[in-house]
């Protein structure tokens, strides 16, 4: 007797059991484990990962009734997972970084000659702007409305022009 037995013997120690075991057929554990994964969705939010990954184990239940392989019913979770996630994506909108919103007020902080570039103060940040009328040249400390923006440079007209 060696002795791991002499002592599983004397403490009464089973050996593990797979954890297949525990359920009667992989359609089980499958189930249990979508279950789980769309839950954990709910609780600790994945963008949909969790939630994909627990549709792809649903999936996987309803093919484990014919494919009996175990192997290959992971291997085809892992695809089924990564094709859900992916596709998923699409129906995700894009979440852009801050949109700028035409129409808002902004101050010039220096000149805007006609047709040449200037700065202004815009959401508490300094912006290179120009006229979006080019015969027009604005004051410095003069409000005006944003009207559109070109890469960093925000296009702008004087607001008593909009507003006359």
């Amino acid at each position: 007797m060696n002795t791991i037995s002499l002592l599983a013997g004397v403490a009464n120690i089973s050996t593990p059991q797979p954890i297949l075991s525990i359920f009667s057929s992989p359609t089980e554990l499958w189930l249990l484990a979508g279950t789980v994964l769309c839950l954990a969705e709910l609780f600790l939010p994945t963008a949909f990962v969790a939630f994909m990954m627990g549709l792809s184990a649903f999936a996987v239940a309803v093919v484990s009734l014919v494919l009996p392989n175990v192997n290959l019913q992971v291997l085809l979770w892992m695809v089924f997972s990564a094709f859900f996630v992916l596709g998923s994506r699409r129906l995700i909108p894009k979440q852009n970084s801050k949109v700028l919103e035409d129409g808002k007020e902004a101050q010039t902080l220096t000149e805007i000659p006609a047709g040449g570039t200037g700065r202004v103060i815009y959401e508490g940040n300094s912006w290179r702007a120009r006229c979006a009328d080019h015969a027009v040249a604005i004051a410095p400390s003069q409000n005006v409305i944003v009207v559109g923006r070109e890469g960093t440079t925000l296009i702008v007209m004087p607001e008593y022009l909009l507003h006359s």
